[in-house]
């Protein structure tokens, strides 16, 4: 699962930094994906240590009765540009000392490997199914990874254009298992209702919306 929204007031690429809480709407977000999955076989519930995430996973492990698991594995990729505007026309890209991390952006070369995000959340996913073998899962985190674990999975190239990820605020990415096997993948959107239209999977940023407030964004959230 993605967090729910975040309150982020200046639209910064607040990334792995501290202190970026649910906004209220967030909060709603994930009230109802709790809901949604109140009758499911859910018998472990892990997040990434990062508020958002931890928040978005606590009704959910609440109603199923669970203690809350955490795994670095499922924090937001790193990136040179956390803590900076990408303001559509005003924000870090335009500044010439910020291109020198724009050169690669097959590995990426502004933040970590894409490489990388694979093997961390496939051993997350595969721990998740160890402890919920016969059962379900949930594991809450961050869009960048979450796309990332999928097209692999899905066989496809890790560089992407990043208005065309499928992962909008509180949706759920399905990994399904036969044994130790990754059999289908699946994907919904249980608080679709309630996501803004800007922020929407494939949606564009509107003209002076903070990508990093939003889907378009091209780093992660």
């Amino acid at each position: 699962m993605r967090h729910g929204e975040v309150e982020n007031p200046d639209g910064v690429l607040y990334g792995r930094l501290a202190g970026y809480h649910l906004s209220e709407l967030g909060r709603r977000m994930a009230d109802r994906v709790a809901e949604h999955l109140a009758a499911r076989d859910v018998t472990y519930v892990c997040a990434s240590p990062l508020e958002r995430a931890q928040e978005t996973a606590t009704p959910i492990a609440k109603a199923h009765g669970l203690d809350l698991a955490s795994d670095e594995r499922l924090i937001e990729a790193e990136n040179v540009f956390q803590g900076k505007t990408f303001g559509v026309g005003d924000g870090a890209l335009r500044r010439p000392e910020n291109w020198k991390h724009l050169f690669n952006p097959l590995r990426p070369s502004w933040g970590e490997p894409y490489v990388d995000q694979v093997v961390r959340m496939m051993g997350a996913l595969s721990a998740a199914k160890d402890r919920a073998r016969g059962h379900e899962a949930v594991l809450v985190s961050h869009q960048l990874p979450i796309w990332i674990v999928r097209s692999y999975v899905e066989k496809r190239r890790l560089w992407h254009d990043p208005r065309k990820r499928q992962c909008t605020l509180a949706s759920l990415t399905s990994f399904t298992y036969r044994g130790d096997k990754i059999v289908s993948v699946g994907y919904t959107e249980p608080a679709r209702d309630l996501v803004p239209a800007h922020l929407l999977a494939g949606a564009k940023p509107a003209k002076g919306q903070a990508k990093g407030q939003g889907q378009g964004k091209a780093f992660g959230a």
